[in-house]
């Protein structure tokens, strides 16, 4: 008997990254307009916090999950011949890298 169910992992990631950049982007929001940071230092000091530096890199993973899924499936139906895919794919992966790299940077070395 056919699978009436097809894997969609894909699919998954990109709607489960949507919907908590959603909730991040409104509790951050909220959490702003209740306690409106003026100085670097409030700011520096609210973004240091571990449950915010948390969060925030949880939402830099899914915003690179996110762009990954759809930027892939727009260089898979595109671009050609493979060769350049392949290539473009690949560049695609080292700059979301380095971005991920900065993002943990800035969250948890920079602000030892």
């Amino acid at each position: 008997m056919k699978n009436q169910f097809p894997r969609l992992p894909a699919w998954f990631v990109q709607r489960g990254s949507a919907v908590y950049m959603l909730a991040f982007l409104i509790v951050a929001l909220v959490s702003l307009g209740l306690h409106p940071r003026v100085t670097f230092v409030e700011w520096a000091g609210w973004v240091h916090r571990p449950a915010v530096s948390a969060a925030a890199a949880v939402f830099f993973l899914a915003l690179c999950s996110h762009m990954w899924v759809g930027l892939r499936d727009v260089l898979i139906d595109y671009a050609r011949p493979a060769a350049v895919r392949n290539g473009l794919l690949a560049l695609l992966a080292a700059a979301l890298a380095v971005l991920a790299g900065w993002v943990v940077v800035i969250l948890f070395v920079a602000g030892a």
